[in-house]
C-alpha cells in the first residue's frame, strides 16, 4: 500500500495553543504564507518582532518559507489558519527552528534533511537559526508553553 504524503504530513500531533509561543509563531506563519513579502504574516508575528530588530527576523522567516515552498522534498501539509491542531509537517518545521536557535547544528541539520535536499541544508539552517534567535530575543518566554493553555496533554 502506498502512503499518502498529504495524509501523513497532516496528521494531528499537538494542539496549537499548547505549543511554546515561538513554535506557534512558526506554525501560524507557515499557514499564512502566500509568497515573499506576504502581508498576511503581519497578523501572526509577535509585536516584539515588529521593530527594527524584527526586520531581520521577518527576512529570515521569508527566506525559510521561500526555500521550503520552492525546494522542499515535497509540499508541506498546512492546516487551515484557524485549525486548533498542529500537523506533522508543521510540528517538524517548528521544532527545527527551535533546535536551530539553540546552536545544536548537527541535530538541526538532521531535521532539515527531512525538509530539503543536501545542497540547501546550510541555507535553510541559516534562516532557521536567524529566525529562532530573533524570536527568542523578541519574546524571552517564547520557548515556554502558554500559561493560559487549557489543561491536558499537548499531544492528540
Amino acid at each position: 500500500m502506498k502512503h499518502d504524503p498529504a495524509r501523513i504530513g497532516g496528521t494531528h500531533l499537538a494542539r496549537l495553543d499548547r505549543l511554546p509561543l515561538a513554535q506557534g509563531v512558526v506554525v501560524r506563519a507557515l499557514r499564512h504564507w502566500d509568497g515573499v513579502g506576504s502581508d498576511a504574516l503581519d497578523d501572526v508575528l509577535p509585536d516584539a518582532l515588529a521593530g527594527a530588530d524584527g526586520v531581520a527576523g521577518r527576512a529570515a522567516l521569508e527566506d525559510l518559507l521561500e526555500i521550503l515552498m520552492r525546494h522542499g522534498r515535497r509540499p508541506l501539509v498546512r492546516h487551515a489558519p484557524g485549525c486548533p491542531w498542529v500537523g506533522a509537517d508543521e510540528a517538524v518545521l517548528a521544532h527545527f527552528v527551535s533546535v536551530a536557535a539553540t546552536g545544536e547544528a548537527e541535530d538541526a541539520m538532521l531535521i532539515a534533511s527531512l525538509l530539503v535536499e543536501g545542497p540547501l541544508l546550510p541555507c535553510l539552517l541559516g534562516a532557521a537559526q536567524e529566525l529562532g534567535l530573533r524570536l527568542r530575543r523578541a519574546c524571552p518566554v517564547c520557548d515556554e508553553a502558554p500559561r493560559d493553555a487549557p489543561p491536558g496533554p499537548i499531544f492528540h
